[in-house]
């Protein structure tokens, strides 16, 4: 192929891939099922004209196939084959994101504008979507957080995930910032990052805060051991942290929150252990979950038994938890071991870490490392890799990071 056809190829091809990102976040608005036809085009055209061969160096990919391997050959021992199947299914963006985004092209700065463009509208409409609701009858949603009942949101109302959404579209903003070199557009991002902070702090949900202030203490810290950014560092930390406290007294959202996590506590210490309190709902998950991976530790129960295996024991140990609360195991590496097994966690432990061992140190590793982290947290807490779009979100914003990393790295290299 000569230089000409060359480009031209590679100028279809990221136009292609922009057009899946867009389908990607119409899909997360209104559709499951364009949010999958567009990763099935993001991954088409990520691998056209790349030969097989080349797969099979993709060593992180290669991990990924092995854990979800694992839930496939689960079906043997399992007899539910439609939650089997189901369970299977949401895992297949680990088959293909991964080894597509490695082959895209580069992104020209207008690229990166563009996507960050639809991310901010999206954040910002579902900001909006759940305002309304809000300022239609604060009275109600502000004392539903007592009861931990979250305002309305986008995607599905999965309130986790929107907040998570929020969270990395502001790692993302900070660190496309300084690249920007018109003034308004620079400003208009400095606002939308605002704006998120503000609304990640109203909405309360904790997967979000966390993950932002994990990102903040992460940035105060990275800043603080460069000399030149040092007293900046010093400063922000200081300044968030003052935020934040302030924002507790002020936005009532977040006060009731912040109550019932501390009622929750009080309840717990009382021996109180009922499925009607979040918190303490995981805390029954991790511990049947650990009952069961005892005995079976080696093959788990089977993907397709999950549920039914968990089901079970709440009859048994914790018969008060009423049926629709009865879940699988609050945190993604228990429920790996729960349906494959110990050697499977291990695997998709490998894989989770695995990309840390590529970041340099630089100011694109350290983002990509901040995003890890953001991303780390709701697998410690929620079984974020078993529900389609957490799937994609954790896939998405890591790999379109990484991406940047790599594409930034090479150019410095230059």
């Amino acid at each position: 192929m000569n230089k000409s056809n060359f480009l031209r190829a590679n100028v279809n091809k990221t136009l292609l891939v922009l057009i899946a990102v867009a389908g990607t976040f119409a899909g997360l608005l209104w559709s499951r099922a364009v949010l999958s036809l567009s990763v099935m085009l993001l991954g088409v055209v990520g691998l056209w004209g790349i030969s097989p061969a080349r797969w099979l160096k993709q060593r992180w990919w290669m991990t990924g196939v092995l854990w979800v391997a694992c839930y496939f050959f689960s079906g043997f021992w399992s007899t539910d084959m439609h939650y089997w199947s189901t369970r299977c299914e949401v895992k297949l963006p680990v088959l293909l994101l991964p080894l597509a985004f490695a082959f895209l092209p580069g992104f020209s700065q207008r690229h990166r504008l563009l996507y960050s463009l639809a991310l901010n509208v999206l954040v910002l409409g579902g900001s909006v979507y759940s305002l309304y609701f809000l300022f239609s009858d604060p009275v109600k949603y502000v004392a539903g957080y007592d009861y931990s009942n979250v305002l309305p949101t986008l995607i599905e109302n999965d309130h986790i995930i929107f907040s998570l959404v929020m969270a990395l579209s502001i790692i993302w903003n900070i660190y496309l910032l300084p690249t920007v070199r018109r003034r308004l557009i620079r400003y208009l991002l400095a606002i939308a990052t605002l704006l998120h902070i503000v609304m990640l702090h109203v909405l309360a949900v904790r997967s979000g805060l966390v993950a932002f202030y994990l990102f903040v203490g992460a940035w105060s810290v990275y800043m603080a051991f460069r000399r030149r950014y040092r007293w900046a560092g010093i400063s922000l930390l200081l300044g968030f942290t003052l935020a934040a406290a302030a924002s507790v007294h002020f936005i009532p959202t977040l006060r009731n929150r912040l109550e019932h996590f501390n009622y929750t506590l009080q309840m717990y210490r009382e021996g109180n252990i009922s499925g009607d309190y979040s918190d303490l709902g995981r805390y029954m998950s991790y511990d049947l979950a650990l009952k069961l991976i005892q005995k079976h530790p080696l093959q788990g129960v089977g993907a397709g038994e999950m549920l039914d295996s968990m089901k079970a024991g709440y009859t048994r140990y914790y018969p008060q938890v009423p049926e629709e609360q009865r879940l699988i195991p609050h945190n993604q590496f228990l429920a790996v071991a729960l349906g494959c097994g110990l050697p499977a966690m291990l695997l998709f432990t490998v894989w989770v870490f695995y990309p840390l061992f590529r970041i340099r140190r630089s100011r694109s590793g350290f983002f990509f490392f901040a995003t890890w982290l953001a991303l780390l947290l709701p697998l410690l807490v929620e079984p974020l890799l078993e529900i389609q779009f957490g799937v994609f979100v954790y896939l998405f914003f890591l790999l379109w990071q990484r991406h940047a990393m790599r594409q930034d790295d090479a150019k410095l290299q230059c």
